[in-house]
């Protein structure tokens, strides 16, 4: 035996109309789910309609005042008593000048230039020993003591021997311009030292000072 359903319970043949409805409804939730507007949180507040309150005018003032300015010190003037006065009559001062006085002028004499002797170098007649300069290198040998620490050493060589003879002859400012030591330079300002005078220069025939420079040998045999 055929089963046959009820043609008013067959939900087969409206398939496709329940599928358009529901797509339909399904467009309608979505336009109205972006349509529908959001209530705000925010708070608004009129201030057209606001009034002022007497508490909001209680409010205490927070503007810092600058502090006082300080008050400038006195100044206290303490007197101080003057100097005590001298009375012009206490000093007295007296001049007794004549009319017939004259006051002599002093005068100051320059102090006399001293004479600054001239020591020559050359000069028309050059100082001399007597019997010439043999004699006194004659003299020089006679005396002349090698010392013991230059023959020990065995030092050999020439000492320059500078000194001035004066207008009377006589030797002086003796030193050694150039020596070689071991006791020579000392040796050799003894022997001049002990040197007789010699005959002075001259410059137009006045006696006059002549710087000499001589050499002395010191030769071991």
């Amino acid at each position: 035996m055929e089963l046959k359903k009820n043609p008013n319970v067959d939900y087969k043949g409206k398939y496709v109309l329940f599928f358009n409805i529901g797509l339909v409804l399904s467009l309608l939730l979505v336009i109205t789910a972006f349509e529908w507007e959001s209530i705000s949180t925010e708070s608004v507040v009129d201030l057209d309609n606001y009034t002022i309150t007497d508490e909001l005018l209680l409010l205490p003032n927070t503007r810092h005042e600058p502090p006082p300015k300080p008050k400038p010190k006195q100044i206290t003037l303490i007197e101080v008593p003057d100097d005590k006065e001298i009375d012009v009559d206490e000093v007295a001062f007296s001049f007794d000048i004549a009319n017939d006085d004259v006051i002599e002028e002093v005068a100051f004499a320059p102090p006399p230039d001293e004479e600054v002797e001239i020591v020559h170098e050359m000069v028309e007649t050059m100082p001399s020993f007597d019997g010439g300069i043999r004699e006194f290198y004659k003299f020089v040998a006679e005396n002349l003591k090698y010392p013991a620490q230059a023959r020990r050493i065995g030092i050999e060589g020439k000492v320059f021997v500078q000194f001035i003879i004066d207008k009377d002859g006589s030797l002086s400012d003796i030193k050694v311009v150039r020596g070689i030591g071991g006791g020579c330079d000392e040796e050799v300002l003894r022997i001049v030292n002990m040197s007789p005078r010699w005959n002075p220069g001259k410059q137009r025939g006045v006696p006059v000072k002549v710087r000499m420079m001589l050499p002395i040998s010191f030769k071991l045999k």
